[in-house]
């Protein structure tokens, strides 16, 4: 069961809620779409799933729906007694507060925990990679976010969306957009497509202290992107370093992998 247009109109009018654009709010009013976040999510029943911007609860129930323990977020005071009339009485367990100030290791626990979410627009790429970078026990996740949002988090090197945050979440995980979704299924509908990210972790590609490394020099390098590397990370890589990393000075930020930005840290430690 999911919330239909109407259902949404009538919830939204009866509280007085005028959807908040400073929050991202969109809300899923497409049953189709919602089942289909729900299958490609892998949602199985007894899977402990966290959801964060539940809104009023349509994705909640298409989870409950599929026999998972959920957990939904939302940090609109003004939609949590919709929410927890809606979805409390189904099973889920309501959290009132604001996902990016969360004391995760508290709330969930254990792992392994699934996320599934129609991300608010405004924090989706600091989310999911603060998430990756703090929370291991999310060990999979489906996020519908800004189709422009999506492209940059799976992007691979060479292509134009490539850049600080997909050598970010490269570090940690291996993601791939498996839908895209029309402004039409959202109430308001926003004024972009979006897209359904699949990102499943994995183990990180090195100690913290190589991450450290290798994120200054992504950060350098990507701060002036149209430059070469052996300018823009002037100062921090020797010119020997290059070679000895197999990376041409020549290159730019968005034409090295991770493994390139690994053996360029490596050459230039200490």
């Amino acid at each position: 069961m999911t919330h239909s247009p109407t259902v949404i109109r009538a919830l939204l009018e009866e509280h007085g809620i005028d959807p908040s654009r400073a929050l991202g709010q969109n809300f899923l009013a497409d049953a189709n779409i919602v089942r289909k976040i729900v299958r490609l999510a892998g949602v199985r029943a007894g899977d402990r799933v966290v959801e964060v911007g539940a809104g009023l609860g349509s994705l909640t129930l298409a989870l409950l729906d599929a026999g998972a323990q959920v957990t939904a977020i939302e940090i609109d005071r003004r939609l949590l007694p919709i929410l927890r009339s809606v979805a409390g009485p189904a099973g889920a367990t309501v959290i009132g507060g604001d996902a990016m100030v969360l004391d995760w290791q508290a709330l969930l626990g254990d792992g392994p925990w699934n996320l599934v979410s129609n991300l608010p627009y405004n924090i989706a790429t600091p989310l999911v990679l603060d998430l990756l970078a703090a929370v291991p026990v999310i060990d999979r996740m489906l996020v519908m976010v800004q189709l422009e949002v999506g492209e940059r988090l799976v992007a691979t090197p060479g292509t134009k969306a490539y850049g600080i945050p997909s050598v970010r979440r490269a570090w940690w995980a291996d993601a791939e957009v498996v839908g895209k979704v029309p402004p039409g299924v959202f109430i308001p509908p926003p004024r972009v497509d979006s897209a359904l990210v699949s990102i499943r972790r994995r183990e990180p590609a090195g100690d913290e202290a190589q991450r450290s490394a290798v994120f200054a020099l992504v950060e350098a390098g990507f701060g002036q992107r149209r430059k070469m590397l052996r300018r823009s990370l002037a100062g921090r890589v020797d010119p020997p370093a290059f070679d000895r990393a197999g990376v041409r000075p020549e290159a730019r930020a968005e034409e090295l992998a991770l493994a390139d930005w690994l053996r360029l840290a490596a050459a230039t430690a200490p």
